[in-house]
């Protein structure tokens, strides 16, 4: 799965999981970095990738629109970078799963 972190990830996060995730992405490398959540949304869904984000305005869009692009919502609070990209490789299974649902277009995950 390709997963496109929203600029309220640091972009330092692609490097850590590029191992699990691969094709991974921040929207600066894009020029998305102060663009509103619709433009970034139809970037994801254009190029087949999940936005991985804190925003909860992303959960409201993809329950107005559904999926494509699917959602990674992490409701964690502030995390260093190190612990993100570490909650998202021990989620790695349950990612993944998530990107072969054709039913749900949002993963919520926590602490």
């Amino acid at each position: 799965m390709k997963l496109l972190f929203d600029e309220n990830i640091s972009y330092r996060i692609v490097k850590k999981i590029a191992e699990h995730f691969h094709d991974s992405a921040h929207v600066s490398n894009f020029g998305l970095i102060h663009a509103d959540d619709q433009n970034v949304r139809t970037f994801a869904e254009s190029n087949q990738f999940a936005i991985v984000t804190n925003d909860s305005d992303f959960n409201e869009m993809a329950m107005l629109y559904g999926f494509p692009p699917k959602i990674i919502w992490l409701q964690t609070g502030n995390l260093r970078t190190d612990d993100i990209a570490r909650l998202l490789i021990k989620h790695k299974e349950n990612i993944m799963s998530f990107s072969e649902n054709k039913v749900n277009s949002v993963l919520i995950i926590t602490i």
